[in-house]
């Protein structure tokens, strides 16, 4: 409930413009994204398994008709051969193990960050004062 709220109140402050809370998103970048992987992490727990985005490329015929000109105003209609890239999401297997050491770890990050994102606050805030 607390990480949320916080996480909450350092993205609302990260939308806004002063030079405050710049100072403030900023310092608190790091913070935001091992909030985001732990909470990537205990979902990979929770389900067992973990998503691994795969990108593919391959040969496909596309519509390379001429846009039509003055001279041709309805250009023969053309087809040809290109290289078309697709992203998906595929479901990977994971060390269950490793996966519940890298949330602990990821813990530990976070409370370190946590400690110095409140120092840097309140220097945002003296340095910055509303």
């Amino acid at each position: 409930m607390k990480r949320g709220l916080i996480l909450g109140l350092l993205t609302l402050l990260a939308a806004c413009g002063t030079p405050q809370e710049q100072c403030i998103s900023a310092g608190t970048r790091d913070l935001r994204v091992v909030d985001r992987l732990i909470v990537e992490t205990e979902g990979n727990l929770a389900r067992g398994y973990g998503f691994e985005e795969v990108t593919v490329t391959r040969p496909q015929w596309v519509d390379c008709t001429p846009r039509p000109t003055p001279e041709d105003p309805t250009p023969k209609r053309e087809l040809c051969f290109d290289e078309v890239t697709t992203t998906s999401r595929e479901a990977v297997a994971l060390d269950l193990r490793a996966e519940a050491a890298k949330l602990a770890s990821l813990r530990t990050k976070r409370a370190e960050l946590n400690r110095a994102a409140l120092r840097l606050v309140d220097q945002c805030r003296a340095q910055y004062p509303e």
